[in-house]
């Protein structure tokens, strides 16, 4: 006879020559002739050394178990003492009962959507989160959720996740806020020919989500080619000079146009803007040549006009001082104070008139 202890926490499994014989507990035991025990902790899961089905035919040790089987397209989340320890993966688990409480989560991965309620943590536990697919929705954004490729649903901004399978899952976003979308230096031709460069700019938002994006692909560059169609007929139905007297109309116009167009694309446009009209560099010395020659006109226009006023005035003062000869003398002394100004010294007799003496002066007689 062999006496054998078995500890707190502990159990032990006889056998007798290798064929098991039954389970002892904490406390003090007699082993019989060829008979042995293993031990066993019961803070540890079980490994078994012969079938396992063969131990749980005794009722006893059955009782003490915990057997988790975890089928293919599953996985079992297993808690100890309330905090989550493990992910187990197909297989069979055994696992001492009582001196631990353990629980188990069981996950089906064939389903999408997490329905158990696990607590947020967990998901950034790598264990955890190489099962689940998480996307991103921001709070000015919407997002239609497909799966297999299957318009599911409208998502608003928060964080999704769902379980990794082979169920395809997509999602795409739209961005609500307004947007403002550049045609920059965008080339056209008027009606007269003429090479021109517009920049252009348009504000809008996007309105119906599944529309722009489940009934249009790329709803933002149709948006651009739409605008880029109707700038091109505005431009082309007009010359160059026609152009650019209406160039304040060319931001309304092709707003009313591209309205109706952009709504089919589920988006709303609020305005349109020009920023700039720019002539290429061979128009651009060529209107540079008009303008010129027209500034010049007008320079000698107004030269002309004031040649004809200056003489006017002239004449208006010539028959003033023929009509008065107080005034001619004034006159005669308002010449000899700016000439006396400009010259030391001027010598005239006193016969003859003052001015007719100047004149000679002045003309070298």
């Amino acid at each position: 006879m062999l006496r054998v202890r078995i500890n707190a926490g502990k159990v032990g499994l006889v056998f007798k020559k290798g064929d098991y014989v039954r389970v002892i507990t904490e406390g003090l035991h007699w082993l019989g002739f060829n008979q042995r025990v293993l031990m066993y902790d019961l803070s540890t899961s079980f490994t078994t050394p012969i079938a396992l089905e063969v131990l749980l035919k005794d009722e006893v040790l059955a009782a003490m178990l915990d057997v988790v089987e975890v089928k293919d397209g599953e996985i079992v989340l297993l808690y100890e003492k309330g905090n989550f320890k493990n992910v187990l993966n197909a297989g069979r688990y055994v696992f001492w009962k009582g001196l631990i409480e353990r629980e188990y989560v069981r996950v089906d991965l064939n389903k999408i959507y997490i329905t158990e309620n696990l607590d947020k943590s967990l998901f950034s536990n790598y264990e955890v989160n190489k099962y689940i697919r998480t996307f991103e929705v921001a709070a000015y954004e919407k997002a239609v959720l497909l799966v297999d490729d299957v318009y599911t649903k409208t998502l608003g901004g928060g964080t999704y996740r769902f379980w990794r399978n082979d169920t395809s899952i997509k999602i795409a976003k739209a961005d609500l806020r307004q947007l403002q979308l550049e045609i920059s230096g965008q080339e056209l031709l008027t009606k007269d020919k003429a090479a021109i460069r517009i920049n252009f700019y348009t504000q809008y938002k996007v309105k119906d989500v599944e529309k722009a994006l489940l009934e249009n692909k790329d709803y933002e560059k149709q948006l651009y080619i739409t605008m880029q169609l109707v700038l091109r007929a505005y431009v082309g139905a007009y010359t160059l000079d026609e152009l650019l007297e209406r160039k304040d109309n060319i931001a309304e116009t092709v707003f009313e146009d591209v309205k109706t167009s952009a709504s089919k694309l589920g988006v709303t446009v609020i305005n349109c803007g020009i920023r700039d009209v720019i002539l290429t560099g061979e128009m651009k010395d060529i209107m540079n040549q008009v303008l010129v020659a027209q500034k010049k006109a007008q320079a000698n226009v107004i030269m002309r006009r004031e040649e004809t006023a200056s003489t006017r005035s002239l004449l208006n003062t010539a028959k003033l001082m023929e009509e008065n000869d107080m005034l001619y003398k004034l006159k005669e002394m308002e010449y000899v104070e700016k000439i006396a100004e400009k010259i030391g010294e001027i010598t005239v007799s006193g016969n003859g008139n003052m001015v007719t003496q100047l004149k000679e002066i002045f003309s070298g007689k």
